[in-house]
């Protein structure tokens, strides 16, 4: 005959199997279900806005007591850790975004590594990157591609200090745990390409030379994308068809195979219009915003963040959010970077919309 056991001899010999389980570096699934199969993202990140005044002032502080001469420090940089992440190295939880400084006559002395990197000009004239032997120079508005595993170096020829946003996906790398990083046998490459090579070869759109194939490497090879054209583009496109959810945009562009421009960051420049208003939306992917100009909010969650002229904002994964454009005649630019590509390589981008704007007037 067969006996039934007792529901109180019953939970003792399931919280004794969930202990020996745990011992064994074992878990019971149906112990942890609600955390490995949650009904929708759970993002840590959390939205938040960093003020200019703050990042410039310890930015001009650093410029006078961090010493990048025979690789002392290896950037002067400040990168922009998320609150939500606990110390974590995170904008979000795959990009680390920041600022970096290069003083006149400096050098950043020549390395590479496995995660992609970008820079998007703030301010300052006469400073150049060279990428894997090519020698290309920057002014504010320009976007540049440093891709992973390509040696790069930055200096500044001019008498005025140069700063930038930085942009690379840092944390997703290093969560696949396949970050490399190798410094240049010597201070800085000799330039073994014409000055702007990419630019001359691909930076006409459509028409790129007849006898290059694509590369078989996912990033641009674009290296440099002018802020002149980029603008002229936005504008353009102002007087045409609009997005609801995003106003004005335009995404930079692989001018190979017209996708991101890089395999896991892709990049937008975005104007609001005056008075505009965007309807909220959600995606799967995170974003990090730099405010080119002007000034505005956004609302993240139900919660308003503000924002002016070179502030950083984070946007959370799966986060409703709209913006607005609070000047009645002065347009708003707002360059981001974005996890997308990562989403769309593993077909794992969503997106939900609302038909109208949730604004708190």
């Amino acid at each position: 005959m067969k006996h039934e056991t007792a529901p109180s001899s019953t939970a003792t010999a399931l919280t004794n199997l969930e202990r020996d389980a745990t011992k064994e570096n074992i878990v019971p699934f149906w112990t942890v279900v609600d955390r490995a199969h949650p009904n929708e993202p759970q993002p840590a990140v959390k939205p938040f806005v960093w003020k200019w005044e703050t990042l410039n002032d310890l930015l001009q502080r650093a410029g006078e007591l961090v010493d990048t001469a025979e690789g002392r420090a290896e950037r002067r940089a400040l990168s922009l850790l998320n609150p939500g992440l606990g110390g974590r190295y995170g904008t979000t939880h795959t990009l680390i975004a920041g600022v970096q400084m290069i003083l006149p006559g400096e050098i950043a002395y020549a390395h590479r590594h496995t995660p992609d990197a970008l820079r998007f000009i703030i301010e300052g004239h006469g400073a150049y990157t060279t990428v894997e032997g090519e020698k290309v120079y920057v002014e504010p508005g320009d976007l540049v591609l440093t891709p992973s595993w390509l040696t790069h170096d930055h200096g500044n020829e001019s008498n005025e200090s140069v700063i930038w946003m930085d942009a690379l996906d840092v944390p997703l790398v290093n969560l696949l745990d396949v970050s490399f990083f190798e410094q240049f046998k010597g201070w800085k490459q000799e330039p073994k390409k014409p000055t702007e090579n990419s630019l001359k070869m691909y930076g006409s759109g459509l028409l790129s030379p007849s006898w290059q194939k694509p590369p078989a490497r996912e990033s641009s090879p674009l290296l440099v994308y002018r802020w002149g054209p980029t603008l002229n583009a936005l504008r353009q496109l102002a007087d045409a068809e609009t997005s609801p959810f995003d106003d004005v945009a335009l995404e930079y562009r692989n001018p190979f195979t017209g996708g991101p421009v890089m395999a896991s960051i892709s990049c937008c420049i975005q104007l609001l219009r005056p008075g505009v208003r965007t309807s909220a939306h959600r995606h799967t992917s995170s974003v990090v915003y730099f405010v080119v100009r002007g000034r505005g909010h956004s609302l993240i969650n139900g919660e308003r963040f503000d924002w002016k002229e070179r502030d950083f904002l984070v946007l959370p994964n799966w986060a409703w959010h709209e913006h607005a454009n609070e000047s009645a005649s002065e347009e708003a630019i707002l360059f981001s970077v974005s996890d997308g590509p990562v989403f769309d390589a593993l077909g794992l981008h969503r997106e939900e919309r609302r038909g109208q704007s949730l604004q708190i007037s």
